[in-house]
């Protein structure tokens, strides 16, 4: 039987390790309880997120137990991690809105029962410290030297870093540290750019306690130039349906480059690699077949079955010669609002970011209500131009809205 790093080596998760050889041992001799933080830093996960969600999922299915922590205490302070200027500072009421809605979406892609994985939240221990007892006891062990060449400060230093920055590594040093007293858990996953601060926290737990503790970080969501995936028209590539629909998540994933196929089947679903190989070895127009695969089964797992059958039976309706918008996004159009500008209505309703970004699709030829190319930049949305209350809007070639007068 495979070790499950064999797997997730095989498949492209494991980027760095701070002991390979120990961590193989470990996972090959015991279940080990690990972690991975979320910071609450929105009402929803992206699918930046989703790649750690799978990393977690696939060390659950071999039997290790997942710790799920959200990160309430530390988004007090924000990540400076790849970061060229200072985060927004949330307040307490937005953090506490963000994280019950992530808690909700943790659910799905991780099994909590019978004691399979642990939801915990930072905010339990990091608010309510004595800040003069936490330096003496953590800061105590830290190097300002080592952290001030840390990759998530050295981007920081000719901007600007601020102090309250730069305790960010100590605490997510000392998540660390709690939960190996508290769960005893052994080794903290994560994306590659929070390596300096993992290895923080394993350094933290070796002084502090003289115990083994280990880290490993999986590759992020990038495409075949090295940019980061899961960025549209309308900005990140949500997990909650109400920011981005199932049917513009199965539709990103549908038009992804050819050379992205082999990595996102590996990373995103569950498919065998066998068949990840097979499906991303086809050619020319074959290629499709693998897409399609792709998109039906990530959105499969982020959105479940039947929004997943619903999204590729309108997008096979919309591509060919049918006339089905039955699960097409809808957007609705007050009556009073008739005689709107369509760029106007298409950017309050975010669709597109700007209006200027507006203007420029349509001087590219890539705006149209049912098969008519939009010309003007000052079209208004009209009664006439409604049959049944509805309308057909295409955005480009692939991105299609019904728009609903109500």
């Amino acid at each position: 039987m495979k070790n499950i790093l064999d797997i997730l080596e095989e498949r492209g998760y494991i980027k760095q390790f701070t002991h390979e050889k120990e961590t193989r041992e470990l996972l090959e001799k015991e279940k080990v309880t690990f972690y991975i933080g979320f910071d609450p830093t929105a009402d929803s996960l992206h699918v930046g997120h989703f790649i750690a969600m799978m990393f977690m999922s696939h060390m659950q299915k071999a039997g290790h137990r997942p710790i799920v922590l959200i990160g309430g205490g530390t988004a007090m302070i924000g990540d400076p991690s790849g970061r060229t200027d200072l985060r927004n500072i949330l307040t307490p009421l937005q953090i506490e809105t963000n994280v019950s809605a992530i808690k909700k979406q943790m659910e799905k892609f991780i099994d909590f029962s019978d004691d399979k994985a642990i939801l915990t939240n930072n905010a339990d221990w990091l608010l309510n410290l004595n800040y003069v007892d936490f330096i003496r006891d953590i800061g105590s062990h830290f190097s300002v030297n080592r952290m001030l060449n840390a990759e998530c400060f050295k981007s920081r230093m000719e901007a600007g870093l601020s102090f309250l920055e730069f305790n960010y590594m100590l605490m997510q040093g000392y998540d660390f540290l709690v939960l190996n007293q508290k769960y005893n858990c052994k080794m903290q996953l994560g994306g590659d750019d929070q390596w300096s601060n993992m290895i923080a926290g394993v350094d933290l737990i070796r002084k502090k306690d003289q115990k083994s503790a280990f880290a490993m970080t999986c590759s992020l969501l990038t495409n075949s130039e090295g940019q980061k995936m899961g960025k549209t028209a309308k900005g990140a590539l949500w997990l909650d349906p109400e920011k981005t629909s199932p049917y513009d998540f199965y539709q990103y994933w549908r038009n992804i480059a050819d050379s992205d196929v082999e990595r996102c089947l590996s990373l995103l679903t569950y498919i065998p690699i066998e068949e990840v190989k097979r499906l991303s070895s086809l050619k020319d127009f074959e290629i499709n077949l693998a897409k399609k695969t792709l998109a039906f089964e990530v959105t499969k797992i982020v959105h479940g079955l039947q929004e997943a059958e619903k999204a590729e039976k309108t997008s096979e309706a919309l591509f060919s010669d049918g006339k089905d918008m039955s699960n097409v996004p809808s957007l609705n159009l007050d009556r009073k609002d008739l005689g709107v500008e369509i760029i106007a209505f298409l950017a309050t309703n975010k669709i597109i970011p700007t209006t200027s970004e507006g203007r420029r699709l349509i001087k590219q030829g890539g705006l149209y209500i049912g098969e008519e190319k939009i010309l003007t930049h000052d079209y208004p949305l009209l009664q006439e131009l409604f049959e049944n209350d509805e309308i057909l809007i295409k955005i480009g070639k692939k991105r299609f809205y019904k728009v609903i007068l109500k």
